[in-house]
């Protein structure tokens, strides 16, 4: 009997146990490792400062459906793999042994790479539902004294989604309130323009997103470094499209989120061994999402290296879209699989981008197939029919995490139930 042991539980570890389990039954021994008790929603956390969610909503307990499902759920914190010996090292001084290490991490958020960046510093994050929940006080404080908001994604960010979402959702709140007009909004980030989403733009994601800021009375600014932030000021250099500097900002602020870069996880950038991973700490995998140099190490989700889509003035990454993660995860699996009944791995990720983008009472809807390009399909779209799809989709998906379920949810959820777009 193998011993499968999946590191991480979110997005891409919850589905991952689910289809491994489901696939190899009883025969072989499917164990989870994570430092949270719970899983949780990250596409809604954009809506956990305004109240529009409560962070309960978005949780999941796993202990409960992992037993049910018949896996293993170990909740402690990793401290180091050590891929030469097979073993996962916890924070409590414990081992565990596998046969076969699937490392679903998610990413380390580097919020010290910026000075000031960050709840222990002076901007908000919707990156985890914790810090999501931290920024409530923090919203609650600004709408007892608005003014100005900045909103955006520092330099070498690669998830800009998000960003998108919460100045959005931010700017309908403030109109609901009625007092949209004493609080100026900016935009600032590193991508080359507004819309290239760290994928090159996608369809007409450009046009549609600026047409979008416009209309709202935003402004922005792109080829943008974040080079510190204090208390109510945001220092910017803004560079050309050599990256030489344009101009300098000094942005005042009332409320502020800015999303940091990502790193791998320390148990897993602090890895002795050479070849798991690459500087930045995000694991190397094949096109069977398997790692070149530890054959029996898979890997799926932001935890991933990918290369950015071009070379851009301020350093942009590319984003590990909920569609591309599930595919790496149904790959994965059955790779996996191959390999119990002693064949090579064959399967590969579609790697395609579907995106949601919630802009409060309305959105942005785009597809990237594949997601780097050049591609086969580029898809974008726009109106109140995404807003009511993304909460129709987050209804879907926490529904499907509670009973353990490991169907396709993009494609079932998205594709199927919503028809937006046919891919087959």
């Amino acid at each position: 009997m193998a011993r499968i042991v999946i590191l991480g539980a979110g997005i891409g570890g919850v589905p991952m146990a689910y289809e491994m389990k489901e696939m190899v039954g009883n025969n072989h021994q499917v164990t989870v490792i994570s430092d949270s008790p719970t899983f949780h929603f990250v596409p809604s956390n954009p809506w956990v400062p305004v109240k529009w969610r409560k962070p309960s909503d978005l949780k999941v307990e796993l202990a409960p459906v992992m037993a049910k499902k018949g896996i293993e759920f170990i909740q402690k914190a990793a401290s180091k793999i050590d891929p030469e010996a097979n073993k996962v090292h916890l924070a409590d001084g414990t081992s565990e042994d596998y046969d076969y290490l699937i490392i679903a991490t998610g990413p380390r958020l580097a919020f010290d790479e910026v000075e000031g960046l960050g709840p222990k510093g002076f901007t908000s994050s919707v990156c985890h539902v914790d810090h999501a929940e931290e920024a409530i006080a923090d919203w609650d404080k600004f709408m007892a004294n608005p003014g100005p908001i900045i909103v955006g994604a520092v330099q070498g960010a690669s998830c800009y989604g998000p960003a998108y979402e919460y100045l959005m959702i931010l700017e309908t709140e403030l109109r609901n309130r009625q007092i949209r007009d004493k609080v100026p909004m900016t935009f600032v980030t590193a991508e080359p323009y507004i819309g290239h989403l760290g994928l090159g733009g996608v369809g007409d994601t450009k046009g549609l997103l600026e047409s979008a800021l416009r209309e709202k009375s935003i402004k922005w600014i792109t080829n943008a470094k974040v080079d510190k932030i204090e208390e109510g000021m945001m220092s910017v250099t803004e560079v050309d499209d050599d990256g030489k500097e344009k101009k300098k900002h000094q942005l005042p602020f009332k409320h502020s989120m800015m999303l940091p870069a990502f790193t791998g996880i320390d148990a897993i950038r602090h890895v002795e061994a050479k070849g798991l991973v690459n500087p930045r700490g995000f694991v190397l995998v094949d096109e069977h999402q398997r790692n070149p140099t530890f054959k029996n190490i898979y890997a799926v989700g932001v935890c991933i290296a990918i290369p950015p889509v071009e070379p851009t003035p301020v350093p942009v990454g590319a984003p590990k879209t909920g569609y591309m993660i599930e595919s790496m995860v149904t790959a994965t699996s059955h790779n996996i699989v191959d390999e119990l009944a002693g064949k090579e791995p064959s399967h590969k990720a579609t790697w395609n981008a579907l995106c949601l983008a919630d802009f409060g009472d309305s959105g942005v809807a785009f597809l990237a197939k594949p997601q780097i390009p050049p591609r086969n399909v580029t898809w974008s779209s726009s109106g109140k029919w995404v807003h009511l799809a993304k909460i129709a989709f987050e209804k879907y998906f926490i529904r499907k995490v509670q009973k353990g379920i490991s169907e396709p949810y993009y494609e079932k959820a998205i594709l199927k139930m919503l028809g937006v777009v046919r891919l087959k």
